[in-house]
């Protein structure tokens, strides 16, 4: 079981997303709606932290680095339209583990698994 935040002011954009992270798979998902409810979850042990790409008029980049300093054990997954090239740069040095589209579904979710997986 793997315990999962998610932090985003839309939960309905990542329905599809959770559908496939908990569906037969029995893992956790803790949902939060600001960058204040998700630095008090990620205090707890996260394998996964999952940021849309804005809230509270903060960029992703930018929460993904307060999620870092109070839990760097956490993977992170981060919601993004900009290119791969441009998030690559964007997202340089803070560890991230995979790039979401704005509406990720089950086959995001089964890809975010398997990288996590793979880390294990």
């Amino acid at each position: 079981m793997k315990r999962i935040l998610i932090v985003t002011q839309h939960a309905d954009n990542f329905s599809k997303l959770a559908m496939g992270l908990s569906a037969e798979k029995a893992n956790d998902i803790i949902w939060v709606n600001s960058v204040a409810a998700a630095r008090s979850a990620a205090f707890s042990l996260l394998d996964l932290i999952i940021i849309d790409e804005n809230l509270e008029g903060r960029s992703g980049l930018s929460i993904a680095k307060d999620m870092i300093r109070v839990n760097a054990l956490a993977q992170l997954a981060l919601v993004s339209e900009l290119s791969p090239e441009e998030f690559h740069e964007a997202a340089e040095g803070l560890g991230v583990l995979a790039k979401l589209p704005p509406h990720p579904d089950e086959k995001d979710a089964e890809r975010l698994l398997n990288a996590l997986m793979a880390l294990s």
